[in-house]
């Protein structure tokens, strides 16, 4: 693959130029990001202090630090499997996931992807300024004695929510910019962190699944550690929606190997924050125990209260890199969807209106509604929900063997009707149903300790199966519904389809004036 470098002069000054692309198919011409570029912005966004927040987990749940990191290494690790054949779609087809849904969940489907892009955003974004907000609040508290008032975290909140907001309407490489810089340097400072806590650190802290422990606790071992393992896996699956915002801008022709290669490496990297939160989570357990109660956790604040006073500053900075960095990936993606969804925005406007109802929502959240504590709750059922859609894309991928019509896939953007994907009055009932089944099913088998359990949550002994069987379900009734009711012939590529019948039916043709003439001259 041959790609202009993304740093060359002519890329540096597109940085102050504010991206002037939607979800049409990005021109050949202006693909010019690599794998690399793809490795960098997702881990960026995932290397940032609210991964550590997540990471802190598995001490919450009452796991020693080996039981713990065994869990983080289980999550990060099936997350990015499931996560990396999400990379291909970009690429291939030159614009977002949930417009190449279409294929896969019908032409008026595909706004279930969107749908869930704006819950994941709105879930992690708020993740993101909480978190980072609440440590540079606190670490300017310990340098400065800033006061720890509402007025404090107001601002806090306000300057990560304005900066990230501004990154995100000007675009990809503004993003891109900024996640290069917080790749190393959030690096970095996590590798300074060790240094800070390796005095206090004792990796044989016990938890409270110890051999002494009652029949009781015992008995919760496995619940907590399985839920420990699907907070953990929930970041990166929560990449799923957005993964083809970045990797659009990547050659048709590159390797396929290296773009899922480049999205697999970008999450098992963050085995760094993800162990720099749970180790410093043990310290906090031994040495600030208050910090890390079940019913009123507060990892932020226990880090700074064990933290040596040379690190404040360096906590300071790597809340506003990494708040930056997380906040910019989530919120990204959906405000380029939302363009297509609503046709009177434009990508800036319809960024600014999905930035300001996410800003709304943090402040409520924060001060009116105390959801903090329950967002993880939140991202957890979202992920159950997201995932069935992404087993449907792959699924779909497969056997289509990867050949999609761009221009089909653009007739919902366009306010058109008929194509390939028409299917039944726009809708493909096959994808649909097995992803609503299979949603539906995993939130009603969803079990998190102390935090939420659905009407079927005890069915395996307290163990949450949610995601497993959501996971197993949509991929065996999608194959057989397949199987049992083909799609049209004409839906699937020269080469026919892969594992599944097809049957000859009529394409209907696509018919009514495209809204956006500059979508349909750039798949010419």
């Amino acid at each position: 693959m041959t790609s202009q470098p993304t740093d060359s002069p002519a890329q540096a000054a597109s940085l102050t130029e504010v991206e002037p692309y939607g979800v049409e198919r990005i021109p050949d011409a202006e693909r010019t990001a690599s794998p690399f570029d793809l490795f960098r912005v997702a881990f960026g966004g995932a290397n940032t202090f609210s991964t550590c927040v997540l990471g802190a987990f598995p001490i919450l749940f009452g796991l020693s630090f080996w039981q713990g990191l065994a869990a983080t290494v289980l999550g990060v690790l099936a997350g990015a499997l499931i996560l990396c054949p999400m990379a291909v779609f970009g690429p291939v087809n030159g614009t977002n996931n949930a417009v190449s849904s279409s294929a896969h969940l019908g032409v008026h489907g595909r706004v279930v992807g969107s749908f869930l892009s704006l819950l994941t955003a709105v879930a992690f974004f708020s993740i993101s300024v909480w978190s980072s907000g609440d440590a540079l609040v606190g670490g300017a508290h310990r340098l400065f004695g800033l006061s720890r008032g509402p007025l404090s975290y107001v601002v806090a909140y306000a300057l990560f929510a304005g900066l990230v907001l501004a990154v995100c309407v000007y675009g990809f490489r503004f993003m891109l910019f900024v996640n290069k810089i917080a790749v190393t340097s959030a690096t970095v400072l996590f590798l300074l962190g060790a240094v800070a806590f390796a005095g206090d650190f004792d990796p044989s802290y016990a938890g409270s699944f110890t051999a002494s422990a009652d029949a009781a606790t015992q008995a919760m071992f496995w619940p907590s550690f399985i839920g420990a393992a699907l907070i953990v896996l929930s970041n990166p699956v929560s990449f799923g929606a957005f993964l083809g915002d970045w990797s659009r801008y990547i050659p048709a022709d590159a390797p396929r190997r290296r773009v899922v290669g480049a999205a697999f490496l970008s999450q098992a990297a963050t085995l760094l924050p993800f162990v720099f939160g749970l180790a410093t989570a043990s310290i906090i357990a031994t040495r600030a125990p208050k910090y890390v109660d079940p019913a009123a956790p507060d990892f932020v604040g226990g880090l700074l209260a064990i933290s040596p006073s040379w690190f404040f500053l360096p906590v300071c900075l790597l809340a506003l890199i990494g708040g930056m960095s997380t906040g910019t990936t989530a919120l990204y993606g959906t405000g380029l969807d939302f363009s297509s969804v609503f046709p009177r925005l434009s990508r800036v406007r319809a960024t600014l209106l999905v930035g300001v109802v996410s800003i709304a929502f943090i402040f409520v959240g924060r001060f009116a509604l105390d959801l903090v504590r329950s967002i993880s709750t939140f991202a957890t059922v979202i992920i159950t929900c997201t995932t069935p859609w992404m087993v449907v894309m792959i699924l779909g991928f497969f056997t289509r063997r990867g050949w999609y019509d761009p221009d089909a896939l653009q007739v919902f953007n366009r306010r058109q009707r008929g194509g390939r994907y028409w299917f039944t009055h726009g809708w493909n009932w096959r994808g649909m149903t097995a992803w609503w089944v299979s949603a539906v099913l995993g939130v009603l088998c969803t079990d998190i300790p102390g935090q939420f359990v659905g009407p079927l949550g005890d069915l395996a002994n307290g163990v949450d199966i949610s995601l497993p069987l959501s996971l197993a379900v949509a991929a065996v009734l999608y194959l057989s519904l397949l199987w049992l009711f083909p799609e049209p012939r004409a839906a699937y590529g020269p080469e026919g389809a892969r594992w599944v019948r097809t049957k000859e039916t009529p394409v209907p043709p696509i018919t009514g004036a495209a809204e956006h003439p500059a979508l349909a001259d750039a798949l010419r």
